[in-house]
């Protein structure tokens, strides 16, 4: 049987590597500050629009200025405040009755990737009034234009403002399964720094290392090809040089901006060549005990890596002298061993530097579970 599942899960990745340069993937159009928003709906001649936030965003004022600029341009503004970490199908629901009552004609998402999640399946809602979320799971399901998109990333590291998924919990059968589809992905994306600056040195840290996870996977991959190779390595770079800054000094600007650009690439990178076994446990442990996704990828990163062993050691060669850590010509030599995924000597000392534990067991020691009530399970892709 697992001989069978295997043989499925290659034919099913050879099917879309083949068809990759063929695939309608897109870019969203950047945007450099939260203030070239309101002049772009006013082009659109939009006239009304939905305002999916995060409710810690909004409580912070990061969303008043471009609240008062779209009064002042006499742009309806209808607001819902995300305030689940794990985005449901009813937040969805009470999310597109809004954008249907204010007859809004776009979508807003500022805050992390449970914001920019909800607002894409509510476009998604949109243009498919009769499918419910529960027949939109998995691949493809959607296949219609939705509203037009602004994603606005408040955090560095989930790459959603230009991804074609978004992942909902099923509060009813208690299931967290991704949605993806190419419609969901964003049109504009606004990657403004200051809007970063106030990221507490926790959520920096493991919104970065969610950053570094996509990239590394994508890059480590059997589905690459030069545009995402390129993406990952620019992410890996821009991440090794500014992270640690970033979380030492939130104020630092500049720093911001590049770890802004280092998700933004990262994202692009593993839409195209998707990310492997880390995410996969990440997302069955945040969807059983409420561990932050960045914080599960951070813990797991490191000792699954030392799994793949000599599979993937050229290509993390290749991306540590990309990121300056080694001179150009140093090889990496394959792990003599590969020991429990608990092991010590497979945790990267500078991540433990940085407040991350160095295991599974000491993430529940040290970040309780998000008191949820009951445990969510977590539907793994078929591969």
């Amino acid at each position: 049987m697992k001989a069978i599942k295997r043989l499925y899960c290659r034919a099913y990745q050879l099917v879309f590597r083949t068809a990759l340069p063929v695939l309608p993937y897109r870019q969203p159009k950047l945007l450099d500050h939260l203030r070239e928003i309101v002049p772009l709906l006013e082009d659109k001649q939009i006239s009304s629009i939905l305002l999916v936030a995060d409710a810690g965003v909004r409580s912070l004022g990061l969303t008043a200025a471009l609240e008062e600029s779209l009064e002042r341009a006499h742009i309806a503004c209808a607001v819902y405040e995300q305030r689940m970490p794990n985005p449901t199908i009813a937040n969805v629901e009470e999310a597109r009755a809004l954008y249907i009552e204010g007859k809004a004609q776009a979508i807003i998402a500022v805050g992390g990737g449970s914001a920019m999640d909800c607002a894409k399946v509510v476009g998604a809602r949109i243009a498919r009034p009769n499918k419910p979320v529960q027949k939109m799971r998995g691949l493809l399901r959607i296949l219609r234009k939705t509203p037009l998109m602004i994603a606005v990333p408040t955090t560095a590291g989930t790459g959603s403002e230009t991804t074609l998924a978004a992942v909902i919990t099923d509060s009813e059968t208690h299931y967290k399964y991704p949605i993806n589809d190419f419609a969901l992905i964003p049109d504009y994306a606004v990657l403004d720094a200051e809007l970063t600056l106030g990221l507490p040195p926790q959520i920096t840290a493991t919104t970065g290392l969610d950053a570094l996870t996509h990239a590394v996977e994508a890059y480590i991959g059997r589905s690459t090809n030069r545009l995402t190779r390129a993406m990952a390595e620019e992410a890996v770079a821009l991440i090794a040089g500014n992270l640690q800054a970033v979380y030492l000094d939130g104020g630092n600007l500049e720093a911001r901006q590049h770890m802004l650009r280092a998700a933004y690439c990262a994202g692009i990178a593993f839409a195209r060549s998707y990310v492997g076994y880390v995410h996969g446990i990440a997302h069955s442990l945040g969807g059983q005990y409420g561990i932050a996704h960045g914080l599960a990828n951070a813990v797991i990163l490191p000792h699954m890596l030392r799994r793949y062993g000599a599979s993937c050691t050229a290509r993390l060669a290749r991306l540590a002298a990309v990121a300056g850590l080694v001179p150009p010509e140093t090889t990496i030599r394959p792990p003599r061993s590969t020991s429990s995924a608990g092991s010590k000597r497979g945790t990267n000392p500078s991540v433990c530097r940085q407040g991350f534990p160095r295991s599974v067991k000491k993430t529940f020691l040290r970040w309780p579970a998000a008191p949820t009530g009951r445990a969510i399970r977590s539907t793994p892709s078929p591969c």
